[in-house]
C-alpha cells in the first residue's frame, strides 16, 4: 500500500504488542495477588491503539501511477464509479474492497523459440487458401482502457491474457491467413496480411475494453516443399530476367546501330547535296565571269594583248614568237606608232631559223619617263 500504510500497519502492530503486555501484567498481578487495574488500562490502550490503526491502514488505498483501482461495495454489490484514479485513496475497510490492475504496455508473445515465450511451444500455426501450411510467431502488444477498468473487472478479472488475448490472437491470425495464397504470403501480400491481422484484432480489443499498440508477425515458416518449388521459382524467374535484359541489351544495340547507320546516311546525302550545290554555283560563276570577259573582250579587242603583256615578267624586253602562229598583237597598228621604235636584232638571235618557221623579234614597248 506505500510508505504510509506501512507506517500505520507498524503502529497498529505496536498497539497490538501493548494490548498483549497489559495482558500478561493483569495476569501476573492476579496470580501475585496485586492491582491489575494498571494492567487492565495498558491492555485497553494497546487495543484501542492496535485496532485504530489497523482499520485506518486497510482505509488507506495507495494507487500508483501506472495503476487503476476497481472499488467494489461488498454491502451493495456495484462497482465504484469511476475508477480510483493514481494517489492516495481512502476506503471503508470490510465495506470496499480494491482490485489494483496494471495501466502499462503488456505484451502477449506465441512463440516457437525460448524468445519472449508466455507459454511453451506456442507459435500459431495456419492453413493457406491453397492449403500450405505455414507456422509464424505472433506478438501482440496491448494495455488496459483506464476509463473502462470496471467493465474489464466483471468479465474477466485478472484472467483476461490467458482466456480472451491469447485465444482470440490465434483465431484472428488463421482467419485471415486463409485468405491469401502462401505465394502471397512469401512476397508483398506479408503487409496486406497484417494489417488484416490488426485491424481485426483491435476491433475485437476494443470490444473488450482493451487498447491494441501493435500485432507483430515474425519468423514465417513454410513447408520444405514449398520453400524448395519458391526457390525454383526465383531461380527461373532471375534467368527469365537475364534473358529479357540480353534480349534488350541486343535490342538497344541494333537501335543505335540503326541510328548511326541514319546518322551516317544523312550526312552522306547532305554532303552530296551541298556538293552539287557547290558545283551549281561555281558553274553559274564560271559562266557568269565568261560572259563578263567576252562582253569586255568584244567591247575592247587589245584587252588579250594588255592582258599576257601584264603576266609578262618585269624583265622581259623581247619576246620571239613563231612565224606561222597567229600574232597576239597587231604589228602594223604598233608600227605605225611615231612613238614606235624596232629593236636592233643581234645577229646571234637570227641563227636559228627554218624555211616555215622564221622567229620574228618583237619588242616590248617600254614606257617612256614621266608615263
Amino acid at each position: 500500500m506505500g510508505g504510509i500504510s506501512a507506517i500505520l500497519g507498524l503502529l497498529a502492530l505496536v498497539g497490538f504488542l501493548i494490548f498483549l503486555g497489559g495482558v500478561a501484567t493483569v495476569v501476573l498481578g492476579a496470580s501475585q495477588g496485586r492491582p491489575v487495574r494498571s494492567g487492565i488500562m495498558l491492555a485497553v490502550v494497546g487495543l484501542v491503539v492496535g485496532l485504530l490503526f489497523s482499520v485506518v491502514s486497510q482505509g488507506i488505498l495507495i494507487v500508483q501511477p501506472t495503476e487503476v483501482a476497481v472499488v467494489f461495495n461488498t454491502v451493495t454489490g456495484n462497482l465504484e464509479e469511476p475508477p480510483r484514479s493514481p494517489g492516495t485513496n481512502i476506503i471503508v475497510p470490510v465495506v470496499q474492497t480494491a482490485t489494483l490492475y496494471e495501466t502499462v504496455q503488456q505484451n502477449y508473445t506465441m512463440s516457437s523459440t525460448d524468445e519472449d515465450r508466455s507459454s511453451g511451444e506456442d507459435a500459431v500455426r495456419a492453413r493457406t487458401e491453397d492449403g500450405q501450411e505455414i507456422t509464424m510467431d505472433v506478438t501482440v502488444l496491448y494495455s488496459i482502457d483506464p476509463a473502462q477498468v470496471n467493465q474489464l473487472h466483471q468479465r474477466w478479472r485478472d484472467r483476461y491474457q490467458e482466456d480472451f488475448v491469447r485465444p482470440t490472437a490465434r483465431s484472428i491470425v488463421r482467419d485471415v491467413v486463409s485468405g491469401f495464397r502462401a505465394v502471397e504470403i512469401y512476397g508483398e501480400g506479408r503487409t496486406e496480411m497484417e494489417s488484416r491481422m490488426q485491424e481485426a484484432m483491435s476491433q475485437r480489443m476494443q470490444e473488450e475494453n482493451l487498447i491494441l499498440t501493435d500485432l507483430l508477425v515474425r519468423d514465417i515458416t513454410f513447408s520444405a516443399e514449398f520453400a524448395a518449388s519458391i526457390e525454383r521459382a526465383q531461380i527461373a524467374e532471375q534467368e527469365a530476367q537475364q534473358a529479357r535484359f540480353r534480349v534488350q541489351q541486343r535490342v538497344q544495340e541494333a537501335e543505335q546501330a540503326r541510328a548511326v547507320a541514319q546518322g551516317e546516311r544523312d550526312a552522306n546525302i547532305a554532303r552530296a547535296e551541298g556538293e552539287a550545290q557547290s558545283i551549281i554555283l561555281r558553274a553559274q560563276a564560271e559562266a557568269e565571269a565568261l560572259r563578263l570577259v567576252s562582253e569586255q573582250i568584244a567591247a575592247n579587242p587589245l584587252l588579250v594583248q594588255y592582258q599576257y603583256v601584264q603576266q609578262l615578267a618585269d624583265n622581259i624586253n623581247l619576246a620571239l614568237v613563231p612565224a606561222n602562229s597567229p600574232f597576239l598583237f597587231d604589228f602594223n597598228d604598233i608600227a605605225s606608232n611615231p612613238d614606235f621604235v624596232a629593236p636592233q636584232v643581234p645577229a646571234s638571235a637570227l641563227d636559228v631559223t627554218s624555211e616555215n618557221n622564221q622567229p620574228q623579234p618583237v619588242e616590248t614597248p617600254q614606257p617612256e619617263d614621266g608615263e
